[in-house]
């Protein structure tokens, strides 16, 4: 399935060129008292989601995709963990232009571990980038981005896809600097997450993905997740090694060779095989 957030905090079914309002679903979410548990609860309960999701769908309202505000699939992560220089591509430009990496130097994935971005920068392909510090170099970076659907610490690579809920698109913002990334890459709708969550079953291999994004038309970036210095699941072997997942946790896998500036009135339009493409436009706050 496809399932996505729009409007008003409706969820929605993917079908074609239109979404389906299935928002009656959300009827099996439980009925929660604080102190709430930790993790999005649709991620958390997502099984029991779809199987409404199947019985109400035939008579659910259809609107065309293109007439809704798509908002991140996820509404409520407990944290979003970015897997830096994970492509060796990308490692290679890195090295070669400081404008990526201001003076600091670049090794491997495994000596810089993963990054947190703050769970406020997360936004849906229809709300837009909101740039912050635009005398800066602000630049996209698309990336393969896992979702997590059972809460897991230490998991090995073996079982790293049994936590996996769904894949998204992934847009990780970037503003350059000296900065950490943790601070650098979550301003504001810094993290895009989009257009919707596809589930496991849709996605044959993760690791074996064409990924690309353009801006106004022009290609930045064309890979495949099979350039991973890190596959998905070593990503989530890696990160669990320190954080405990939860459900609607987002792991960006990392981004491949041809990183670039964007500027207020840009079109971003990303794609990955077999999830997806959206647009994505670029404002000044």
């Amino acid at each position: 399935m496809k399932i996505c957030r729009f409007d008003d905090n409706r969820l929605g079914l993917i079908q074609g060129e239109d979404v389906l309002d299935v928002t009656q679903a959300l009827v099996v979410l439980p009925s929660l008292n604080w102190p709430y548990p930790r993790g999005d609860q649709l991620i958390a309960n997502l099984d029991a989601v779809m199987a409404v999701i199947k019985d109400i769908r035939e008579s659910a309202v259809a609107t065309p995709i293109s007439e809704v505000k798509l908002l991140s699939p996820v509404a409520n992560p407990m944290n979003i963990v970015g897997a830096p220089i994970n492509y060796q591509k990308h490692i290679e430009e890195s090295n070669a232009d400081d404008g990526i990496v201001s003076q600091r130097p670049i090794t491997n994935i495994w000596d810089w571990g993963m990054f947190l971005k703050s769970n406020s920068s997360l936004v849906g392909a229809g709300e837009g980038v909101a740039l912050r510090f635009v005398e800066n170099r602000n630049d996209h970076e698309v990336e393969l981005a896992a979702i997590i659907g059972k809460a897991g610490t230490n998991i090995t690579a073996e079982n790293a896809l049994e936590h996996v809920a769904g894949y998204a698109i992934g847009l990780d913002m970037t503003t350059r600097g000296k900065e950490l990334q943790s601070f650098r890459k979550s301003s504001d709708s810094y993290s895009v997450l989009g257009p919707w969550l596809v589930t496991p079953d849709e996605i044959e291999d993760p690791n074996n993905l064409d990924l690309k994004i353009s801006v106004n038309g022009e290609e930045r970036q064309n890979s495949n997740t099979n350039q991973l210095v890190y596959n998905v699941q070593k990503c989530i072997e890696y990160t669990t090694t320190r954080y405990t997942v939860y459900p609607g946790d987002i792991i960006m896998t990392g981004t491949p060779a041809g990183v670039g500036p964007v500027e207020p009135g840009d079109t971003m339009t990303a794609e990955i095989e077999s999830i997806g493409k959206m647009d994505v436009a670029v404002r000044a706050a």
